[in-house]
């Protein structure tokens, strides 16, 4: 059974993270989430869960406006061989979430460590980033060091590339 939202509130805190939450409507795009700029402060997140010809996983998490090359990605991530998107039955075994609601705050769900998570760097230049907490009906601010500590938490290496054009 995925965690909750109040599950992965009670992880972070455990771990000393400070998190500020927002509700809101339903975000399903980034466009609908463009709406709340000027609002919540800071690197907006676009998370992409995709799997290669080995079905090896990966969750890559960039800035809401970043361009990325879907046909070269794999060079950078490591994948074997181009990647296509995961299917949403996987992503919702892997990281509990379904699609409209991908986030990194996913990789909570991710006991076994399947996904490897690629943090963009420019999104990581940020001093606050902002995403789902495992709904999109909200968002949540942590500090960019606390989202490095929060990914390492889960047992994941947090590996930030220059994923973005």
């Amino acid at each position: 059974m995925p965690k909750t939202e109040a599950e992965l509130m009670e992880f972070l805190a455990e771990l000393g993270i400070a998190a500020s939450t927002r509700r809101h409507p339903p975000l399903f795009t980034v466009a609908d989430s463009q709406a709340l700029r000027g609002v919540i402060a800071g690197g907006h997140t676009k998370n992409l869960f995709l799997k290669d010809k080995k079905d090896n996983f990966f969750l890559v998490t960039v800035g809401e406006d970043a361009v990325v090359d879907l046909k070269q990605i794999h060079q950078v991530i490591g994948a074997a061989g181009r990647v296509s998107f995961g299917k949403p039955e996987m992503l919702m075994e892997l990281l509990g979430v379904s699609p409209g609601a991908v986030t990194v705050f996913g990789l909570v769900n991710d006991s076994a460590g399947r996904v490897k998570v690629v943090l963009d760097k420019a999104l990581m230049d940020h001093a606050v980033i902002n995403a789902h907490p495992l709904t999109n009906e909200a968002t949540t601010s942590v500090a960019a060091a606390d989202l490095i500590r929060f990914v390492e938490a889960t047992g994941h290496d947090a590996v930030i590339l220059k994923v973005s054009a």
